[in-house]
């Protein structure tokens, strides 16, 4: 029986109400031009099987479901007898995607973004995908600076109707930079505007930086920059009028151009408040920071309103409304403000969600908090429960919203939102210290343990000069008042021999201990304790004359019960990257009734840090410490201190400063110790919004003095430099290039020194 063509008749089906042929009953169905295809993916496609009663209108809807698989390129509907005979042309295969000429950016990445969209290996070959993909990696060489680029995609016929896919690329020369004019510039030098910009011509730097390549981002970042600029110092009337970015014939050299219109420059006349103060105006007043006679100041004006914008939010008024609206005098270039104040209604909280803790107890986060639930909102004890949350050390990143909870006009809730970090470690290896040669080490710590809060370490370190065994335990919350209660024991095996700048003795210490912090605000906090040491000493004929008759008059062992007690105010706004708050505690340590050392030791200290910008933190420190003996007994001199090295005094010796035994050149330590530090912090360049690594230019000055000699603050040593810290996966790291300032004759110098554990 002759085949009769379905498909060419569906135009005239669609065009006239006369079926193209008679209905028949499918008594079989076989499919036609399949080569990878199995037959039942067809069949499953198919809206009609053995049995149905085939019409014009099953046929139409069968070619159209078979094209929308995207499978096949041509489909046809034949009639042999009361066969249904389906013939297809399937659509190539893509065998291989191929790039020549990538150089900058990595292929694996781009197959998978490729494969994101459709385009991979065994699928489908659509030709509309490939062009999409062109042009989409065209804008990518775009936007990393590669105008030029030419890109050419070939696709070539393979066996078993497949296809390869080239993509040949020319990416060219990146586009740098090469002119910055601002234009309408009258009151500043256009050199001192573009040093405001991120993006410049080329330099020392900008291989590293890419600020020399165009970027619209950035470009709208420097404008904002620029804006901000003339705002904060009195150009109201500042506009940028129009920007040209150009770029030459050979797409190497990019020209950008603003044209700016600076206007005059605007005093304050008054400022005022209005609307429902609520408060006193005499105390929202001085929060204003815009006073009259001074240069009108976007920035000044921003921190105004925001600052009574949240004195109200303490006061529960999470959502009010604090605008500052001109009054302007062009003639005398002079502008009033008048802040008018909606506190809105007075919320509470609703709930308090914690998320993010996939390991820490919901109790650990909680009990920091400051903000209660089913009471008023507090802005600053929420500010102050972030910064508490933060502080633990358990969390890379912490935020905190407050969403008005839906329906309600008087609720919030606070959403807590926590980034964990890695916090124990088990570590067994070996390293090397500028200061104690080659260090084996093996530790494990949890600083969280079971998510508890709780903080277990077992460590075993040996060195040239010291091992240690210890184990320490600490409950952070033993009374939900926040008392801590923690332990320690410990076996320390000190030998001096091998350090050239210090005296030469052992000691080998054996102890434990307990001790408890009491807080009694929510910075301050008062700890205690009560440990009990015993201690061998090893003197011999090398060791200075002083320390052998120490060991004959006390003997070569001692025991100290040792009474411990202090006071710290913490108001630091992160205990692993902090930027702002500080630092202030007051120590002491006695050897009491019942050992045989009668000795104390008093120390205080004080780190402050300040915000210079978004990335500009500097960091200042003091420490002070004074130490003798009582009850007819000296200071033992193996409590002496010490002075020199990364974690005072950068650039000299560790432990070098100070007296120094006249006879054998050797360091003695002494009874009072003064190190101050102020270090410049900021982040790697490149490294974005990573705190892990941050650079430091220092200025270190310290000194220790022995029993008898004079308090001098002119023998202080001095030195500045450049500094490395680094959270890494094995601990923190800091490294240090120290260059003395004022070296006297017989001080020791070590200009590069590292250093793992806190940092400063």
């Amino acid at each position: 029986m002759k085949k009769k063509p379905i498909a060419s008749l569906i135009a005239a089906l669609l065009a006239s109400p006369a079926l193209a042929f008679d209905p028949f009953t499918i008594t079989d169905i076989r499919v036609e031009g399949i080569q990878r295809t199995e037959a039942g993916t067809v069949f499953g496609y198919l809206p009609v099987k053995v049995g149905d009663t085939m019409t014009d209108e099953k046929a139409s809807d069968a070619v159209k479901t078979l094209f929308g698989t995207g499978f096949f390129k041509d489909v046809r509907l034949e009639i042999d007898g009361g066969v249904l005979v389906v013939l297809v042309e399937e659509r190539p295969a893509i065998a291989a995607i191929d790039f020549v000429g990538l150089k900058a950016f990595d292929k694996d990445q781009l197959r998978k973004g490729l494969k994101d969209v459709g385009l991979a290996e065994s699928r489908i070959f659509d030709r509309a995908l490939v062009e999409r993909a062109e042009q989409e990696l065209k804008r990518q060489y775009l936007s990393q600076g590669h105008y030029g680029v030419q890109i050419t995609t070939t696709v070539t016929p393979l066996e078993r109707n497949r296809v390869g896919l080239n993509f040949n690329i020319v990416e060219g020369e990146i586009a740098k930079i090469k002119q910055i004019n601002i234009i309408g510039t009258k009151a500043y030098d256009e050199d001192d505007l573009l040093d405001l910009f991120v993006l410049r011509t080329p330099g020392w730097f900008t291989w590293y930086t890419k600020n020399d390549q165009y970027s619209k981002q950035k470009l709208t970042g420097d404008l904002e920059t620029l804006r901000s600029y003339y705002l904060d110092r009195g150009y109201l009337e500042f506009n940028v009028e129009s920007t040209q970015v150009a770029i030459s014939p050979d797409k190497q050299d990019i020209y950008i151009t603003i044209n700016i219109s600076e206007g005059d420059k605007y005093a304050v006349s008054s400022v005022k408040l209005a609307g429902d103060l609520l408060l006193p105006e005499e105390e929202l007043i001085k929060l204003v920071k815009v006073k009259p006679g001074e240069s009108y100041s976007r920035e000044r004006l921003t921190e105004s309103t925001k600052a009574i914008g949240e004195r109200l939010g303490n006061e529960g008024y999470a959502f009010a409304n604090v605008n500052a609206a001109p009054e302007v005098d062009k003639d005398k270039h002079q502008v009033a403000f008048t802040i008018f104040v909606d506190p809105g209604r007075r919320v509470y909280v609703r709930r308090i969600n914690v998320t993010g803790n996939s390991k820490t107890r919901d109790e650990v986060v909680r009990r920091e908090l400051r903000q209660m639930e089913s009471s008023w909102y507090d802005g600053e004890k929420i500010n102050k429960s972030r910064t508490r949350v933060d502080r633990l050390g358990y969390f890379d990143e912490v935020t905190i919203e407050t969403p008005a909870v839906a329906g309600t006009t008087d609720q919030v809730d606070v959403n807590v939102n926590v980034k964990e970090r890695p916090t124990g470690s088990l570590m067994l290896g070996a390293g090397f210290s500028s200061t104690e040669k080659v260090v084996l080490s093996g530790s494990i710590q949890q600083q969280n343990l079971f998510g508890s809060g709780n903080f277990v370490g077992l460590s075993v370190n040996t060195s040239k000069i010291n091992t240690v065994y210890s184990l320490s335990y600490t409950n952070p919350y033993y009374t939900v008042d926040g008392v801590s209660r923690g332990f320690d024991l410990y076996h320390r095996n000190y030998d001096s021999s091998s350090l050239s700048s210090i005296a030469t003795y052992g000691a080998r210490s054996t102890g434990g201990g307990i001790r408890y912090g009491v807080p009694v605000t929510e910075d301050d906090t008062i700890n205690f304790g009560l440990a009990y040491d015993r201690t061998t000493l090893r003197v011999d004929s090398t060791s200075l004359q002083r320390y052998r008759d120490y060991v004959d008059e006390f003997g070569e062992s001692n025991s100290t019960v040792l009474g411990s007690a202090g006071w710290a105010r913490d108001t630091m706004d992160s205990r692993l990257y902090p930027t702002k708050g500080y630092l202030q505690r007051i120590g002491g340590e006695a050897g009491l009734p019942g050992g045989t050392l009668r000795y104390y030791k008093l120390s205080y200290q004080q780190q402050r840090f300040f915000p210079l910008s978004r990335k500009l933190t500097l960091a200042l420190n003091g420490e002070f410490g004074y130490a003798d003996g009582y009850g007819n007994k000296q200071l033992p001199f193996f409590k002496n201190f010490y002075a020199g090295g990364i974690g005072s005094v950068r650039g000299y010796e560790p432990s070098s400063l100070g007296p120094i035994d006249a006879a054998t050149e050797q360091r003695l330590g002494g009874n009072r110790r003064l190190v101050l530090n102020g270090e410049l912090l900021f982040p790697m360049p490149g490294v974005g919004q990573d705190k892990s690594v941050r650079l430091g230019a220092f200025i270190d000055g310290g000194q220790v003095w022995g029993a008898g000699e004079q308090f001098d603050l002119s023998t202080l040593r001095y030195s500045f430099g450049l500094s490395l810290a680094w959270s890494s996966p094995v601990g923190p790291l800091k490294f240090s290039f120290g260059q003395p300032l004022n070296k006297k004759e017989g001080d020791k110098l070590q200009r590069l020194q590292f250093q793992m554990g806190t940092v400063f």
